[in-house]
């Protein structure tokens, strides 16, 4: 298990979405509760345990091999989508339009946390933080339904303030409100990299 010290920051859950079908768009619906089991959000079509790699990893596998699933949950939080809107001059970004499951509040700088940071809820589940989610052409496109002219800009403006993906580590429910703890692990930079 990694080496983890429990932060004072205590974050919130400010809004939980859904999507049973990704075919029909990437944009997800508010919830009042998730509940996460150990292939992820029970009815979100991120679920399962295995997906299929795509674009973001042909640099480690050709694309459609089954691997396992670190992004069975996405994530953003509400002070970085107004500082990407502002700075795209759009107004706080509209949580949906990302197509994240959860929304947080006073965690600074979310998308920032190193990965294996345990996200423990006060409803009962506990996720563990994979990676950044890096900003994707299919969010401008939605983006620029909504502010015509203006989505082209997102990839490159919510560089580090996407948000995260993560998958669940303990099961349970997540529901709107609940405190978040976080557990982090030490921060180190490796240098052979």
């Amino acid at each position: 298990m990694a080496v983890l010290k429990k932060s004072k920051l205590i974050g919130r859950v400010a809004l939980l979405l859904s999507n049973p079908d990704r075919k029909a768009g990437l944009e997800k619906q508010s919830v009042p509760h998730l509940d996460m089991v150990f292939d992820g959000i029970v009815g979100d079509c991120h679920s399962g345990r295995i997906y299929k790699s795509d674009s973001r990893l042909l640099q480690q596998y050709p694309r459609g091999i089954p691997i396992a699933n670190t992004r069975q949950v996405s994530i953003v939080s509400e002070e970085e989508l107004a500082d990407v809107g502002r700075e795209m001059e759009t107004g706080p970004l509209k949580p949906e339009w990302l197509g994240p499951n959860l929304v947080t509040t006073g965690i600074p700088d979310l998308t920032l946390l190193p990965p294996s940071t345990r996200m423990m809820f006060s409803s009962g589940a506990t996720l563990i933080v994979d990676g950044e989610n890096a900003p994707c052409r299919q969010v401008a496109d939605v983006i620029e339904i909504h502010h015509p002219g203006k989505g082209w800009q997102f990839p490159k403006l919510a560089r580090n303030k996407r948000g995260l993906v993560a998958w669940v580590e303990k099961e349970g429910g997540i529901a709107v409100g609940d405190e978040i703890v976080l557990h982090v692990p030490p921060q180190r930079i490796y240098s052979h990299a």
